[in-house]
């Protein structure tokens, strides 16, 4: 069983790297879109700083619309998009444009629930003080949402790890392709054992990460 294990690490390797590329890319995107439309919709929510309600409609449709997409469906379904954006429809690189779509609106409803955690009387004290709409969501929004916002980007990173296995249905490379090349169609039980443990050890260290943090975060746990 070790004797197999060991003659594919250099794989488990490559394919450990191909995973993190895609993980890293997709966080990346979801933090800086997501993060903007999650604070998008806390502000035109109904009763929030600039109520929208029509606006608020049309972006929590789109959001539900594509978060209800299962990742399998949104990988296919994009293949048009993602050959203009990167030129192909297969490999790492590719499938980092469905992973984005994905998250994006994922991580959007997680920044706005964290927001929405947020103590009312904290912004009402803000406005109170003369803060503009800007200052509000920088030095106060943002600062008390922190816990909130790591647990979110945490859960985030969870999900989208297990969502990159699905890549290899794709020759988009990682742990997923891995798994199904050199464990389910070579019959070896021993290399899917350790490709799962691989990824129970990631998820593991990422959740450890996040909750260090959230704690050093919450002044409420100080």
């Amino acid at each position: 069983m070790l004797e197999k294990v060991h003659g594919v690490l250099p794989e488990i390797g490559i394919a450990t790297a191909q995973t993190a590329y895609m993980l890293v890319l997709t966080l990346v995107v979801a933090f800086i879109f997501g993060g903007a439309l999650g604070i998008w919709l806390y502000i035109v929510r109904p009763d929030s700083l600039a109520p929208n309600r029509s606006l608020y409609l049309v972006l929590d449709a789109v959001v539900n619309f594509v978060r209800s997409f299962p990742f399998l469906i949104l990988l296919i379904s994009v293949i048009p998009l993602t050959r203009f954006v990167v030129g192909t429809a297969i490999g790492t690189t590719a499938v980092v444009v469905p992973l984005s779509i994905s998250a994006i609106p994922e991580f959007a409803r997680l920044v706005e629930q964290a927001l929405l955690d947020v103590r009312r009387g904290v912004v009402e004290a803000g406005q109170a003080f003369g803060a503009s709409r800007l200052q509000l969501i920088r030095h106060i929004l943002l600062v008390e949402a922190r816990p909130g916002l790591i647990n979110a980007f945490t859960i985030l990173s969870v999900i989208y790890l297990s969502a990159t296995t699905v890549a290899g249905l794709v020759g988009g490379g990682g742990l997923g392709n891995f798994a199904i090349t050199f464990g389910y169609y070579r019959y070896e039980p021993a290399v899917m054992a350790a490709t799962v443990l691989v990824i129970v050890l990631w998820v593991q260290v990422i959740q450890m990460a996040g909750n260090y943090f959230v704690r050093r975060t919450d002044k409420r746990r100080r």
